[in-house]
């Protein structure tokens, strides 16, 4: 049974803290990059808008985003960042996901896009103001990895610096303008080959995201 299931607000975020509860209960980080350093010539600030850009590229029904086991995982992946999606709404979802060697691994904790409003009076301030709103106020994030907890995820929110196109990598395409983002990300260094359990969510006034993966390092 999905623990999120039509739950109420407070019910979800006891179920986030027991579902994401590390086997072992010290902090350790040697494993994450720090939130402000880049990785392949970007900041994470601008890796969070390659990851909205990539969530973006594909239909709802056939996206990474929406995918409940990890066999979508592997779409539209190329470098050295491979990107680990979050879930549409409140819900708790388990993915097994095969990841090649040698990438990095990025993803959301819990996050927003704000993008263009139907009458088309959005501009670029109202929108990065609107994302800033929307991800106010989170709360029990957490990631662990193989049990070990990350220390400090609060310090890992990132906001987009300039707008930009939701939509430059859909198919067909579509411009999405201006669209702004702001959340709280990780960017995990090279796993060793083998397989790992990765533990991710946070609370936000509106949303809850709880994310376990099984990813087998080849």
């Amino acid at each position: 049974m999905n623990p999120f299931t039509g739950c109420r607000l407070a019910l979800c975020v006891a179920a986030l803290t027991a579902a994401l509860t590390p086997t072992i209960g010290h902090a350790q980080s040697d494993w994450s990059v720090p939130p402000d350093e880049p990785v392949a010539g970007l900041t994470q600030a601008e890796w969070s808008r390659a990851w909205w850009q990539w969530a973006g590229s594909f239909d709802r029904d056939d996206s990474p985003v929406g995918d409940q086991s990890g066999a979508l995982c592997g779409r539209k992946q190329s470098g050295s960042v491979w990107f680990l999606a979050g879930t549409y709404g409140t819900h708790r979802t388990v993915r097994t996901c095969t990841v090649p060697s040698g990438k990095y691994l990025f993803f959301p904790l819990i996050n927003y896009v704000a993008m263009p409003r139907p009458d088309g009076r959005s501009n670029c301030m109202t929108v990065m103001s609107t994302a800033a709103g929307l991800t106010n106020d989170a709360s029990a994030l957490i990631v662990d990895l193989d049990g070990r907890r990350l220390a400090d995820p609060m310090a890992h929110r990132q906001a987009t610096r300039q707008c930009f196109d939701m939509g430059a990598l859909a198919e067909p395409k579509v411009r999405v303008f201006p669209s702004a983002a702001n959340g709280y990300y990780v960017m995990l260094k090279p796993l060793s080959p083998g397989t790992h359990t990765l533990n991710f969510g946070g609370v936000l006034p509106s949303m809850v995201q709880a994310v376990t993966y099984t990813l087998k390092v080849e």
